[in-house]
């Protein structure tokens, strides 16, 4: 086949394009040192028509050196892809890490029984995180990660068409809403994001800590759910 190409002029066949699945399988370019201290800037919000096409692209993702070398995979989201809510965390676990899902372990277990007293099932609704990879020992996410999967995150949402997000705990809330202030002085009012409707409350991880804040997690549960239209409690 090659010498018929040959004999009629071809001298060079073009590389065949690769799916966004089969990046990630292909050899890595070898780096030097020099190239390798090189930090990588995200584009401002990645450009993915489906949420299919994103989960490729965050598997592919190695913009944050330390979390692509110690993750065991990417944690991308669950539940209903057109949902009217989402639930907003800050990072996998090592339960979410292992096995690819958000909030999977004792804090995901105290999340559906709030999701139960709501009348809500995981299936009804869309669970993310802000880091798509588990920090090391389940430290906070630093500036710089936040910023390297913001791109991702604000994409995810776009896709979804949310009409509320429900934050859990200060790390997802003043990640989305910008902020600085405290989850105490943010929980309990609704808030603005691109014209989505947030409420900002403890993360199911605190209340396990510290049981005598599940009355307030639960007063704003049942504001989001008034506002929502399906009153509980």
């Amino acid at each position: 086949m090659m010498e018929s190409l040959a004999a009629a002029g071809v001298q060079q066949l073009p590389k065949p394009e690769l799916r966004p699945s089969e990046v990630c399988s292909a050899e890595p370019t070898p780096t030097t040192e020099a190239t390798a201290s090189v930090e990588k800037t995200p584009p401002e919000v990645s450009s993915a028509a489906t949420l299919d096409i994103l989960r490729d692209e965050i598997a592919c993702c190695e913009l944050c050196h330390e979390l692509a070398t110690t993750r065991t995979q990417t944690v991308f989201g669950v539940g209903d892809p057109q949902a009217r809510l989402c639930f907003l965390g800050e990072a996998p676990g090592a339960d979410e890490d292992r096995e690819g899902e958000p909030f999977v372990g004792r804090a995901g277990q105290l999340m559906n029984r709030i999701l139960a007293a709501c009348n809500l099932a995981r299936e009804d609704v869309y669970i993310l995180n802000v880091l798509k990879c588990r920090p090391p020992e389940n430290r906070n996410p630093t500036l710089v990660e936040s910023q390297n999967c913001r791109h991702f995150l604000d994409r995810q949402l776009q896709l979804i068409k949310p009409e509320f997000i429900c934050c859990l705990g200060a790390v997802a809330a003043q990640n989305l809403l910008n902020t600085t202030e405290s989850i105490g002085r943010l929980r309990g009012r609704l808030h603005d994001y691109q014209g989505i409707h947030v409420l900002c409350t403890y993360h199911p991880a605190y209340l396990l800590r510290n049981p005598s804040a599940k009355k307030d997690a639960w007063d704003d549960m049942k504001l989001l759910m008034r506002e929502m239209g399906t009153p509980v409690g």
